[in-house]
């Protein structure tokens, strides 16, 4: 086998980790609510807690990396994702449970970036958006995997319990990665001596930095508008009646295993038709139609199908702009500029979900996670004027 798809096999196993450790609170929220005695407001802040570090430390993680390495920084992150779980399992109390939170988002937010880097770095020269579709594939397969046996388990065992094996998965990801990856022979020998004589704190060219800040709002309010599904979309189908929160649970992953699917088929689509603003106007204004849809009453089984089918073909391209405008050796700087305005917007939309649900239902919530969707539509166009100025950067 090639030693690229080798590569890609071992990063999409571990990032499904990622996926089913962010989706335990989520699945275990009515626990969460009737053991530490907190609100849906702080549901939804321990949801985007674990991506809120990423609007300090995606910067300097991109920075880090250049000197420590890929291998080296995944394998911290995915052993503070491990550490948090545990420390999360055992709390008695919300400032507990937020700590634990905290630690597993911070080392969600390293592991994020550097295994984004490693895949464009072996695949920026041919097949980036299929590469990154696949990759971004393994998050709908994480919370699907989540959802669909979360409640189960904490049914039988306990919240706690379900925590735990989130934690015990990401630490088998971990001696995964440590065994299996290598850096593509290039960037191993390239990337150090550039790195050693731009100097540590090496920022892409100021022109860059504008494009990639429209990039990173436009995949920011995508995945807020995906974490607001699979967080009140099954907590509105239980409120409503006739299902209780393990069936409405399944039937939400029901979009999410769709997506699994549809993203890489999604990611080779968008490079064969490249027309990257067409497949964004398209599909993410139909993910927030099925979304208003849900919201309205619409019968819940035909608008999940449709939501998993629209969120397929914007993840590639969204995540595949950055690599149009970065040179090798401001890739990974430039994926920090990136995931930090996309994580600014991804850990803060939950919270405003959960305080709309507190204040006006779980319908609103819905209609708010619909409307995230809304944004990349012209953020795209932003994006093309800026790329167009920054190419005088890059010459």
């Amino acid at each position: 086998m090639n030693r690229r798809w080798l590569i890609l096999i071992v990063l999409f196993t571990a990032r499904t980790a990622m996926g089913f450790q962010y989706q335990t609170i989520g699945s275990i929220a009515p626990s969460l609510v009737r053991e530490l005695r907190i609100g849906f407001t702080e549901i939804g802040t321990l949801i985007g807690l674990y991506h809120i570090a990423g609007v300090f430390l995606s910067l300097p993680g991109g920075l880090i990396i250049q000197r420590l390495g890929d291998k080296r920084l995944c394998a911290a992150g995915l052993a503070a994702m491990a550490s948090g779980g545990v420390i999360m399992a055992m709390a008695d109390g919300y400032a507990q449970a937020f700590t634990g939170r905290l630690i597993s988002g911070m080392g969600a937010i390293l592991f994020n970036l550097v295994i984004t880097k490693m895949t464009a770095d072996w695949f920026a020269r041919r097949e980036i958006v299929l590469a990154m579709a696949v990759i971004l594939s393994t998050w709908p397969f994480g919370i699907a995997l989540g959802l669909f046996t979360q409640p189960l388990i904490a049914q039988e065992f306990g919240w706690r319990a379900v925590v735990l094996l989130a934690g015990g998965v990401c630490l088998a990801s971990m001696l995964l990665v440590t065994l299996c990856y290598r850096a593509p022979p290039d960037e191993g020998h390239t990337a150090p001596s550039q790195t050693a004589s731009q100097g540590f704190f090496q920022l892409p060219p100021r022109r860059v930095v504008a494009p990639l800040v429209a990039a990173g709002i436009m995949w920011g309010s995508f995945n807020s508008g995906v974490v607001g599904y699979f967080s009140f979309v099954p907590l509105l189908l239980a409120e409503r009646g006739g299902m209780t929160i393990a069936q409405s649970g399944a039937l939400t992953s029901l979009a999410l295993w769709i997506g699994m699917l549809s993203i890489p088929f999604g990611g080779y689509v968008a490079t064969r038709l490249r027309r990257p603003g067409a497949i964004i106007v398209l599909f993410c204004g139909s993910a927030a139609a099925a979304l208003a849809a849900i919201a309205a009453g619409a019968p819940p089984l035909f608008a999940c199908i449709a939501f998993g089918l629209a969120i397929g073909p914007p993840p590639g391209v969204i995540t595949s702009l950055p690599t149009r405008i970065l040179s090798p050796v401001d890739r990974a700087a430039g994926f920090g500029v990136f995931y930090t305005f996309h994580f600014l917007l991804q850990a803060s939309g939950p919270a405003v979900a959960g305080f709309v649900h507190d204040h006006a239902g779980g319908a609103a919530a819905v209609g708010f996670a619909a409307a995230m969707f809304l944004v990349p539509l012209p953020m795209y166009g932003v994006f093309e004027l800026l790329a167009r100025r920054a190419r005088p950067a890059l010459a």
